[in-house]
């Protein structure tokens, strides 16, 4: 009964600051979305995000899978992406940017999403859903997480999607914005799949990857991923004005998570359990940065 009555209390705490989050990012961002029934765009995409996730809770606790977690974190972003488009096109035509920014998240999202999706399909399991999954009650903690993660990832592309009135031309800063994913994007897709062939070779069981860019880097793929959500930040600047500039939050917000939160920190941890008494791992992590890659490999 104390176990339950915890759970609930943390629940109703995450729960709670999510929403005030969300509260918070929508009256900041959403004074020139698109009104529909009264209410901003950037309003429904918020309630997209929350909603279809604790519409999949319903059966993952269920079954106590975590299974398709990801790829619903995957439908979500599709969603918001076309939901937010529809609106913006009461008022304009989809605008070049608009488009752009569009597809590049669909690329990503398709890509990623069924990545994990196999991944944990091969594996069997996430292991940061072990203890959560035991109890509904606790395990609606990542899946409101994961809504508001969508949603602070997005927020620029909705912003931009969901404005009311003619779009700025493309110029320099999309230009920009546009290399810096396609060099983000391409490090996480080639980082991810050289950590896959490393781990499907038999010989390398119980061993970690440090070839490729994983020798630069400890996490090559977190870096790529930061650098593709500051390049889509940066389409906003021709177009953002007052407080829709607070949606810049979106790359600060995953650097944040993947360094301090769900990424490194988890990781890391892990693989000191595996391997902190082994000799050549330690000088593995005294070589090799966290995520800032070394442009030059140390021997």
């Amino acid at each position: 009964m104390d176990t339950t009555r915890q759970d609930l209390r943390l629940t109703t705490i995450v729960v709670s600051i999510a929403f005030l989050i969300l509260f918070l990012m929508i009256r900041a961002v959403g004074s020139n979305s698109v009104m529909l029934n009264e209410y901003s765009a950037v309003f429904y995409c918020a309630v997209i995000c929350i909603g279809m996730q604790w519409v999949a809770w319903i059966p993952a606790s269920i079954g106590k899978t975590e299974r398709f977690y990801d790829i619903v974190g995957g439908l979500t972003f599709l969603t918001v992406v076309g939901f937010s488009l529809w609106a913006g096109a009461q008022s304009e035509p989809p605008s070049p940017r608009e488009l752009m920014i569009s597809i590049l998240v669909v690329i990503w999202s398709l890509r990623l999403s069924s990545f994990l999706y196999f991944r944990i399909h091969r594996t069997g399991k996430d292991g940061r859903f072990d203890k959560l999954k035991t109890s509904p009650i606790r395990f609606l903690v990542p899946w409101t997480l994961q809504g508001l993660w969508v949603f602070l990832t997005l927020i620029v592309v909705i912003v931009i999607n969901s404005q009311s009135g003619p779009a700025p031309a493309l110029g320099i800063w999309d230009g920009l914005g546009l290399s810096i994913w396609l060099l983000g994007f391409g490090i996480e897709v080639v980082a991810d799949q050289q950590k896959t062939v490393f781990n499907r070779d038999a010989q390398n069981k119980r061993k970690w990857i440090d070839s490729g860019l994983w020798s630069y880097s400890r996490h090559p793929n977190y870096f790529g991923e930061i650098l593709l959500w500051t390049g889509i930040a940066l389409f906003g600047f021709s177009c953002f004005t007052g407080l829709e500039r607070v949606a810049w939050i979106s790359p600060l917000f995953i650097y944040v998570l993947l360094t301090n939160v769900s990424g490194i920190p988890i990781l890391d941890k892990r693989a000191l359990e595996k391997w902190g008494d082994d000799e050549e791992y330690q000088n593995y992590r005294i070589r090799t940065p966290a995520l800032l890659p070394r442009l030059r490999k140390q021997a």
